[in-house]
């Protein structure tokens, strides 16, 4: 039996897998809410009061962080998590963490070919490196780097590099933003949950257009972001549309980005909470055209495949696949 997660810093999601073949079969699942917990130990006991951890053999966590030398703290939660005290708690040594894009991107792996939707019309299939990139809580990145034969995950924290604006309405965007973040403006402050409240209230201050009657009424518990989305979708709210244009043309900008840093011959994946949400206006938006446009490269970065995931699960199964891989069947073949 195999214990897989998906450690974000929105939710949970702890899973039970069986191994039946070269296949897995899920056995039980449950999603917490990160917020509710102090730790991830205290949240894996609450996973045992519903299931039994009895014949667990492996266990694999994604983790939304930097995992070095088999301890990763989270991003965005107050928590330090370690491969040694995972292995006390289990009583097992198989027990991995990898970066949550890691075990994304290998999860892509695994999904068939109607969980995605393509987003480039001028898309050619062809091998090589894949990119992953996923915009939920935080902005994660990864690679799946090709060596002939097969794919190998490789993590990242490139969300966290330098923005840069790409016109002059994102050249006052930025120097809004280095007034309220004077040390460092990443990509993840604009292309998140955080980031879509973020765009939505720089163009408030530029008096873009008059706020919804939701924003303006909404509960402190409700989340903004979700509203904002939900008026640009469902009652086509200039503010709210725009701000997701400006998203949209963000996220592209940096999907091309690392696109060219990881030499995506083989396409860009994204993934996230967020994408398959808005999906509508990613194909709208100008999202293919600021990924593609990239001086000499946009001859090259127009023909890649680029391609939304639509399973909100993807890191689990990718978690799940990656301790079957490379914790149990690697052992049995050493």
């Amino acid at each position: 039996m195999i214990l897989a997660g998906d450690v974000g810093g929105t939710k949970v999601n702890l899973a039970l897998f069986e191994i039946q073949g070269d296949d897995l079969t899920l056995v039980v699942k449950h999603q917490f809410k990160s917020a509710d917990f102090s730790s991830l130990e205290h949240l894996i006991l609450a996973f045992q009061e519903k299931v039994s951890f009895e014949n667990i053999t492996a266990v694999c966590l994604g983790i939304a962080g930097a995992v070095i030398e088999g301890e990763c703290k989270a991003t965005n939660l107050p928590w330090t998590i370690s491969v040694k005290k995972l292995q006390k708690l289990f009583k097992i040594e198989s027990v991995k963490l990898i970066n949550d894009l890691e075990a994304t991107a290998f999860g892509m792996l695994y999904l068939k070919d109607e969980a995605f939707v393509q987003l480039n019309p001028k898309a050619v299939a062809s091998k090589g490196n894949r990119a992953v990139i996923a915009a939920g809580t935080g902005l994660g990145e990864g690679m799946l780097f090709y060596d002939g034969k097969h794919f190998h995950p490789i993590a990242s924290e490139g969300g966290h590099t330098d923005f840069a604006p790409l016109n002059p309405q994102q050249d006052e965007l930025l120097k809004w933003l280095r007034v309220h973040f004077p040390e460092h403006v990443s990509y993840e402050r604009l292309v998140s949950g955080m980031g879509i409240h973020i765009i939505y209230k720089f163009l408030v201050e530029q008096n873009f257009a008059p706020e919804p009657q939701q924003m303006l009424t909404r509960s402190l518990h409700e989340d903004p972001s979700a509203t904002i989305s939900h008026c640009a979708l469902r009652e086509n709210d200039p503010l709210c549309l725009e701000t997701l244009k400006l998203f949209c043309a963000i996220y592209g900008a940096e999907a091309g980005n690392l696109a060219l840093k990881s030499m995506a011959l083989g396409g860009v994946y994204i993934g996230g909470g967020i994408a398959a949400k808005i999906l509508p206006l990613l194909q709208e938006s100008d999202f293919m055209e600021t990924f593609s446009a990239k001086g000499r490269f946009r001859e090259m970065l127009e023909t890649l495949e680029v391609k939304v995931a639509l399973n909100p699960e993807t890191a689990l199964l990718g978690a799940a696949h990656y301790a079957k891989e490379r914790l149990l069947w690697s052992s049995l073949s050493s």
